[in-house]
């Protein structure tokens, strides 16, 4: 069961049961404030518990107005000009509470306490290498022994196609024929942003150091690609993830309570963010 992308005018919202959620993914001035009550009718019908929008300062009022709390927010999101502020309209009460509150913030703190890291070698007996589109077939078992659930359809090999053929880069670690590890760049360059997303690495894997090499590699192209800024929305559940990102400079802008549908479970994410 996977949630779908709907367009309204030229702005992009997915929703679904599988995440209980609306995510209004981009916003066009256009479309504003008549998406506002789109939306309300859209989870009312389907009763969804939660609406989570990423939106540019022009409409915050206007969100807080109807409702919404600002969850995170990343500096500079919008080519370095405008902010961006990641929004919450709680449904259902209980969907607001946060069922692991300590870890949560042991987490964070955990991840902002560890120095940065410089640059990550391999273990000789594994090679980078970008993806091409003959990996599709490898990266979606990777993410299916990974990731019991996702909020997107990474297990599928045309959904990892079809988003290379569009603003997608796959990063690739390879021992032999078979592959470790691998994460993506989802690019927005009318934006100047990217975001750093599906990390995911075998078992058998870890340790070596393979997320934080990625995500070292990932930012070098993004570099060369004129991109300004990298953000990521990692399990708040995850110490691996957080550190890795607080690690290699990135800087907590928020925790999304209850947000994601993930590895079987309802997850908490945090927000990273970074000038690259």
């Amino acid at each position: 069961m996977e949630d779908c992308l709907e367009s309204y005018g030229a702005s992009l919202l997915q929703h679904g049961k599988f995440n209980d959620r609306i995510y209004l993914m981009s916003l066009d001035s256009a479309d504003y404030p008549g998406i506002l009550h789109y939306m309300e009718t859209i989870a009312t019908d389907n009763r969804y518990s939660k609406i989570f929008a990423k939106i540019p300062p022009f409409a915050l009022k206007g969100f807080r107005d109807a409702g919404y709390i600002v969850e995170a927010k990343i500096p500079g999101f919008f080519n370095r000009e405008a902010d961006a502020y990641f929004m919450g309209k709680f449904l259902d009460p209980q969907r607001k509470i946060e069922r692991f509150p300590q870890k949560v913030k042991n987490i964070i703190d955990t991840s902002l306490s560890k120095s940065q890291i410089r640059d990550m070698a391999l273990p000789e007996s594994l090679e980078y290498k970008v993806a091409e589109a003959a990996d599709a077939g490898a990266i979606a078992a990777v993410y299916r022994d990974v990731f019991e659930t996702y909020p997107f359809p990474i297990h599928d090999p045309g959904y990892i196609q079809k988003t290379m053929d569009e603003n997608f880069i796959y990063f690739c670690v390879w021992d032999g024929d078979r592959l470790a590890a691998v994460s993506s760049s989802e690019m927005y360059p009318a934006y100047g942003n990217v975001e750093m997303t599906d990390f995911a690495t075998l078992h058998r894997y870890r340790g070596n150091g393979c997320a934080i090499f990625l995500l070292q590699r990932m930012e070098a192209e993004m570099r060369k690609r004129g991109l300004a800024s990298a953000y990521t929305i990692a399990r708040a559940y995850s110490f691996g993830m957080n550190i890795t990102f607080a690690r290699n400079g990135y800087r907590f802008g928020g925790t999304l309570t209850n947000n994601t549908n993930i590895s079987g479970a309802m997850e908490s994410m945090n927000i990273w963010y970074k000038n690259l």
